[in-house]
């Protein structure tokens, strides 16, 4: 089976040795977004909502890159160095999807790249 990056200036560039995103059969493989703007390479500031969405929309820009929306995610991902911001992901989740859900998995760990207080990663159906 083949693959394909992903590649878009609308996410933040891959920091390391893999891609932001790949194509492979009828999946969508989404690499991790931490807060980081695509423009300046800089995490954001501000409130956590801010962070939160910050990742949702890297993440749905590589699902565009890819001619799919975060509508098409069958499985999410979700860490956070604080497991009491879970219900405002929640919050803010549900402004960026559609019923039914993906499937979602929420991890608190000790740390996260660049300082980062929450990242995300995400599997896509491939739309047809």
């Amino acid at each position: 089976m083949t693959k394909q990056a992903i590649v878009t200036s609308d996410a933040p560039s891959a920091i390391g040795t893999y891609s932001q995103g790949i194509v492979s059969g009828d999946s969508i493989y989404l690499s991790g977004q931490i807060p980081l703007d695509p423009h300046s390479g800089q995490m954001i500031e501000g409130p956590m909502r801010a962070q939160i969405e910050r990742v949702f929309d890297n993440l749905a820009a590589v699902a565009k890159a890819a001619g799919a929306t975060l509508d098409d995610c069958v499985k999410l991902n979700v860490f956070l160095t604080d497991l009491a911001h879970f219900a405002l992901v929640n919050e803010v989740m549900a402004t960026y999807f559609t019923q039914p859900y993906p499937a979602r998995a929420a991890s608190g760990v000790a740390s996260l790249p660049r300082g980062a207080a929450v990242e995300m990663d995400a599997v896509l159906a491939r739309p047809r």
